[in-house]
């Protein structure tokens, strides 16, 4: 018999010898009170939700024992009208039922199973009362069908979401599991085929997650991790669900926005090891939503030490996050300073763990360059915000360490912009904020430019022409290198006790690269004055080189000519001498 669809129907059409009822269409509502079996007169009506159906004692106690038991507790045995409370699904359901309890072929789709099986549940429609009643029907289409496929496992689990008896049967929990191997089952046949085709398949079972809600998402998720789908694929799909229910404005009071943000950081994998590449730019976006939305401390605190694994591919506007409180100020600055302290204690614990490896140690110290550059890049863009306190400002600077920095450039400028932008600090608060600064680690346009600045004190000014003379004058003798061999022997030479001493060897090995660092600097620059020195002697030239460069070439000429000159006289006057010698002793 041809399944009958879900669209509510009489009963009465379908009845042999039956006169047909009045068109649906013409109705206000599906009632089974006012057309059933013409023949047959109904005996009892059913009221589901204020809707009434009149129908037959007998097709609805052969099925059902919670009719049956209602039937047979009635007290007055006139009376042939019973009432269902919070029945599942309501009257359109109720309809479903009735007709397969009349014997009608029925018809169970993944978006009607939930709602039949708590339906048949509610009903107690058992094989106690007949063979392959409703419930079997039900757990067969779910195990034999629905819970083999993933897409009609996630449709299955989001009609769960509207029908709470759900979890009374475990149909959430059945699909969940059934979402996690289908997903895993997926993820094998994607490693058997095109790189191409594997991405095809990720997607849309992503996709087909994305409609589900936060909280059986989240259950999802987590079996997935737990059953050994790829971290990769997990990190695609909390990205995917992430764009599709937090686009738009991001409202500051939505409780669901901020569930989802909690929710998903809980989500995040876990990246003990660091093999797990998680985009920058999204845990980014994430913190950013998340700071508007005034999600917990803990989740913050999350995000911040993710970022803080990867600070040094950070760019400057990616830290430009706007304050949302009401401190008056127009950056987060103690967002980026907790993410900076996670970078700088992820760098000492890899250190600790590396051993004094001289490979481990360089690459953390091109990390540490980078982050350097980035924060006094980041120092100076929010220098000028006239509600940032002196103190958060001189606490980024002192939270890197010295050798994180080869030039001193960067922290000047930061400086000078706070200096121009907070004309009203004393004396003593711009000597405070100055003494940041090594002048032997300035350039030499940052010196000159130093040397003239009058927002300056004047101590930092004299110290600037001390060091700018100091550096001139080693440059001149070779003391700088002399210095560095210097140290490198002070290394090379110390006794070093590797439980007590790996911490200095560090240290000093660090300084090392930093001072090589900084002569290569320093050499770059006296090469470039030295081109500009040749540049500007020939265009002084100017049209005279030829002329010059002629009168220079006679010049050696005539000493040329006149050396040979000299020359041929003596030797003339040498072989006379020597002809006139024999004669005189003949």
């Amino acid at each position: 018999m041809a399944g009958i669809s879900n669209r509510p129907l009489s009963l009465s059409s379908f009845s042999t010898g039956s006169t047909p009822c009045t068109s649906r269409s013409t109705a206000p509502h599906p009632s089974f009170s006012t057309c059933i079996f013409s023949d047959v007169a109904g005996d009892v009506t059913v009221v589901v939700d204020g809707e009434s159906f009149l129908l037959h004692k007998f097709p609805l106690v052969a099925r059902c024992g919670k009719i049956r038991k209602m039937m047979r507790d009635l007290k007055d045995t006139s009376s042939t009208s019973i009432e269902l409370i919070h029945f599942p699904g309501g009257p359109l359901t109720f309809e479903l039922v009735m007709k397969f309890c009349y014997g009608i072929n029925l018809e169970i789709t993944p978006s009607n199973v939930v709602n039949l099986r708590c339906a048949a549940g509610y009903l107690e429609m058992t094989e106690d009362y007949k063979e392959d009643n409703l419930i079997a029907r039900t757990e067969s289409y779910l195990d034999k069908a629905a819970f083999r496929n993933l897409k009609k496992s996630v449709q299955v689990l989001t009609s769960c979401e509207r029908q709470e008896m759900s979890e009374t049967f475990k149909i959430p929990d059945r699909c969940v599991e059934a979402i996690a191997m289908n997903a895993c089952r997926e993820q094998l046949v994607s490693d058997l085929s095109e790189e191409v085709k594997r991405r095809d398949c990720l997607e849309w079972w992503i996709e087909q997650l994305s409609s589900l809600g936060i909280d059986y998402y989240t259950r999802v998720v987590s079996v997935m991790a737990r059953t050994g789908v790829r971290s990769e694929s997990i990190v695609a799909s909390l990205m995917h669900y992430s764009q599709e229910t937090l686009k738009g404005v991001v409202d500051r009071n939505s409780h669901e926005q901020r569930e989802i943000v909690e929710a998903i950081v809980t989500l995040l994998p876990s990246d003990e090891r660091g093999t797990i590449n998680i985009p920058l730019s999204f845990l980014l976006g994430m913190l950013k939503i998340g700071i508007t939305l005034d999600i917990e401390i803990s989740y913050k605190l999350e995000l911040e030490r993710r970022i803080g694994q990867q600070l040094e591919s950070v760019s400057l506007d990616d830290l430009l996050i706007p304050s949302v409180g009401n401190e008056g100020s127009m950056y987060d600055v103690d967002t980026v300073y907790r993410i900076l302290s996670c970078f700088l204690e992820r760098v000492d614990e890899e250190d600790e763990d590396s051993g004094y490896d001289s490979d481990s140690t360089g690459h953390h110290h091109g990390e540490l360059l980078k982050v350097g550059r980035i924060m006094d890049a980041y120092l100076a863009e929010i220098a000028p915000d006239p509600h940032l306190s002196l103190h958060k400002f001189t606490a980024f600077i002192e939270r890197l360490p010295y050798y994180a920095r080869i030039m001193d450039d960067g922290i000047y400028r930061a400086v000078d912009v706070y200096l121009k932008a907070h004309p009203i600090m004393t004396e003593e608060e711009r000597k405070s904020l100055c003494k940041f600064i090594d002048c032997n680690k300035l350039s030499q346009e940052a010196s000159n430019h130093m040397a003239q600045n009058d927002r300056l004190p004047v101590q930092m000014v004299v110290r600037v022409l001390y060091s700018e003379q100091l550096r001139l004058k080693k440059a001149l003798s070779g003391d700088s290198e002399e210095s560095v061999l210097d140290m490198s022997s002070g290394v090379l030479n110390r006794a070093v006790s590797p439980r007590d001493n790996y911490a200095s060897l560090r240290r000093e090995n660090r300084e090392l690269k930093l001072e090589i660092a900084r002569m290569r600097v320093r050499v770059s620059e006296l090469e470039k004055e030295q081109m500009l020195m040749k540049q500007g002697m020939m265009e002084r030239s100017g049209n005279n080189g030829g002329t010059f460069l002629t009168s220079l070439s006679k010049g050696i000429g005539k000493i040329g000519i006149f050396g040979g000159e000299n020359r041929q006289k003596v030797n003339r006057k040498a072989r006379s001498v020597s002809e006139r010698k024999p004669s005189r002793k003949g």
